[in-house]
């Protein structure tokens, strides 16, 4: 499989199932997406380049280094806004910014494959400093995705932790604090806890709801390398069944979230000296 035609389900398949992918992936290329992390580290593994930071041939010339004579580059998918006008929709001719007796035009997102990217040891010149991984901050995670934590409130020892429109609760005697942390915060950004509340929508099925809260956690522990990776696997198997692919639509929220919650608690090296 190209990466031009790898889907999201198949590149969250390999996260699940293949262990210490994610880690070695977010260490090197922390800076951009889950998906894009797994596809530049499947590409370098591919062609035996040496996992490393990215960047545009303009990009790497601006940072004193030039791409080698005869390199290729890797390939990273990019959300690109479009815009849809469809004739049968009704049309709106109180709306300024549409010409009179057309319908509205529909803003979606496409995804597509670039080859605009080279690895370090793709190119040569000025040395680069090491990169530094950030590491995470909870209080910071939830203050930026506008979540409140409240105090565990359940008398059930097996309960976790759970969450409610925007709150969560995590015991204070979980096995596993920030995976149950994690999962919990997937659950409110999945928009799984706010569901009830739309009359005229479908309901995600329980089993496909804590498959994609529990897969956002395991991506999260393995990034950071923190316990609860093959618990997190067993989860997931438990109600998803052993090696089957999640729907690609779950898939990408999944990774997208994921990304949310590790970006919002990020705390870059130098802001970690100052802290300290």
């Amino acid at each position: 499989m190209t990466p031009s035609t790898t889907s999201f389900s198949e590149l969250l398949r390999s996260a699940v199932t293949e262990p210490g992918i994610i880690s070695a992936a977010y260490r090197q290329f922390h800076n951009y997406s889950i998906g894009n992390q797994l596809l530049a580290w499947s590409q370098c593994i591919q062609r035996s380049i040496t996992p490393g930071p990215i960047a545009t041939f303009m990009g790497w010339k601006e940072k004193g280094r030039h791409v080698k004579k005869g390199e290729k580059a890797i390939v990273l998918c990019m959300p690109i806004t479009c815009k849809r006008r469809n004739d049968d929709d009704p049309t709106d001719d109180n709306d300024p910014t549409t010409p009179a007796g057309q319908a509205k035009a529909v803003t979606f997102t496409r995804f597509v494959y670039k080859p605009h990217w080279f690895v370090l040891a793709q190119t040569e010149g000025q040395e680069m400093p090491p990169v530094a991984t950030p590491t995470w901050d909870r209080s910071k995670a939830l203050a930026a995705l506008n979540i409140t934590e409240e105090p565990f409130a359940m008398l059930d020892g097996n309960v976790q932790g759970y969450a409610r429109e925007r709150t969560i609760a995590v015991s204070p005697v979980a096995a596993m604090p920030f995976k149950t942390t994690a999962h919990e915060m997937a659950h409110v950004l999945l928009g799984h806890t706010t569901e009830g509340q739309q009359a005229d929508g479908e309901l995600t099925p329980r089993n496909l709801r804590e498959a994609e809260a529990e897969c956002v956690a395991m991506l999260c522990c393995s990034a950071l390398e923190l316990p609860g990776v093959p618990e997190a696997r067993g989860y997931v198997q438990s109600w998803w069944g052993h090696g089957n692919l999640i729907p690609e639509s779950s898939a990408r929220r999944i990774l997208k979230v994921a990304d949310q919650i590790l970006k919002a608690g990020a705390v870059e090296a130098m802001e970690s000296e100052v802290r300290s």
